[in-house]
């Protein structure tokens, strides 16, 4: 058990860029054991640039400051390393194998973990947080609809048993429904034992979830605070819950269409396992 006093992750002064391009400009952050932080943000804000940097898929960077994991510095390391110490990332896109069934995506999760029983029970953890995951054991992962390649995606970086989960964007253009259903699961996961730094543009879901959470605005942190005072900034509350309110909400067709699906699972990076 890592100890209260000590974060699980912390981010000082980091610096990201690309080319000449400051993204990130001196971040400072930390993430509690068992608690569930949301990053908000506009497009462009560098809200998945910063996960980037987190689990070392851009390469030289952080350029300045220091990342540490469980008390270890993780910037600089190989992000096969970042994922064995027990952090796992679920990027933008969902990403799963198209051409694998569900089960294979699953057990490709699980590579690092080399004791089959605990890769059994946490299988069996992700089919009950995930019920159509076993009924699609089989299946091509390519041929799901959005929400079920989602929900994969989830389940498969939970195969790791990371103590740290990374989701970037879990909503993105699912339905309604789907969106309540995924953010149940995130609070399932911190419930579990399992800490999540979240990015979310739809403020109001993500605050429901989050114990605590910041503000990226052009690569720096400009709000931060309990999930509670977030809701009640006047600032947040204009730029960020009122954008989530008036956007239309995604359609059941758009979660389910084909193209959709596959155009997200065309990308075969698989950051998270």
């Amino acid at each position: 058990m890592n100890n209260p006093a000590t974060p699980l992750l912390k981010l000082d002064g980091v610096e990201t860029y690309y080319g000449p391009l400051r993204a990130l400009s001196d971040v400072s952050l930390t993430v509690a054991e068992g608690t569930v932080k949301v990053i908000l943000g506009s497009n462009g804000a560098g809200k998945s640039t910063l996960l980037g940097t987190i689990m070392g898929v851009l390469d030289g960077q952080p350029q300045r400051g220091t990342i540490t994991f469980r008390g270890q510095r993780i910037d600089g390391m190989a992000t096969e390393k970042i994922v064995r110490a027990g952090i796992s990332y679920v990027p933008e896109g969902r990403r799963v194998f198209p051409e694998l069934t569900v089960s294979e995506n699953l057990r490709v999760g699980a590579y690092t973990v080399r004791d089959r029983q605990s890769t059994r029970r946490t299988l069996e953890r992700v089919h009950d947080y995930f019920p159509i995951l076993a009924d699609r054991q089989t299946q091509p992962a390519g041929t799901l609809s959005g929400g079920e390649q989602q929900m994969l995606a989830i389940g498969r970086a939970l195969m790791n048993e990371p103590e740290l989960l990374l989701l970037d964007e879990p909503s993105l253009g699912l339905a309604p429904l789907l969106v309540r259903q995924v953010f149940d699961i995130i609070s399932q996961i911190r419930d579990e034992g399992v800490t999540v730094l979240l990015v979310e543009q739809n403020a109001r879901m993500g605050l429901k979830v989050a114990d605590d959470g910041v503000v990226l605005e052009g690569g720096e942190l400009v709000v931060s605070g309990t999930a509670a005072e977030l809701v009640d900034n006047d600032e947040v509350e204009e730029l960020y819950m009122g954008a989530a309110s008036t956007t239309p909400e995604p359609s059941a067709e758009s979660d389910t269409s084909e193209r959709g699906a596959q155009r997200g699972a065309r990308n075969d990076v698989d950051l998270e396992s």
